[in-house]
């Protein structure tokens, strides 16, 4: 992967990763419960990163950008269904 478009997607992941843990607040029915489901979320990006930064370990300088795609890509599927829940203007639940 060329070096710019490793940095892009970086980009791109942790900007999904910071919208779904800023807007699980909004959707999640008490302050115990979405502080779980950020916590859940962070410890298996975390994790799921350790294991993409191990499988490219040779991989030098871009080990950062790697763990932050692996840890974006978590949040994903959280991400747009917070953005499906918003634009229903869905209420919490």
């Amino acid at each position: 992967m060329s070096p710019l478009l490793l940095i892009v997607t970086a980009a791109v992941a942790s900007a999904v990763a910071a919208y779904a843990q800023v807007r699980i607040g909004r959707y999640t029915a008490s302050r115990a419960a979405a502080r779980v489901t950020r916590l859940i979320l962070a410890a298996v990006g975390i994790a799921f990163g350790a294991v993409a930064v191990a499988a490219y370990s040779n991989e030098g300088w871009r080990a950062g950008f790697i763990f932050l795609c692996a840890f974006g890509a978590v949040h994903f599927p959280a991400a747009f269904i917070l953005f499906v829940k918003h634009a229903r203007g869905a209420g919490k639940s």
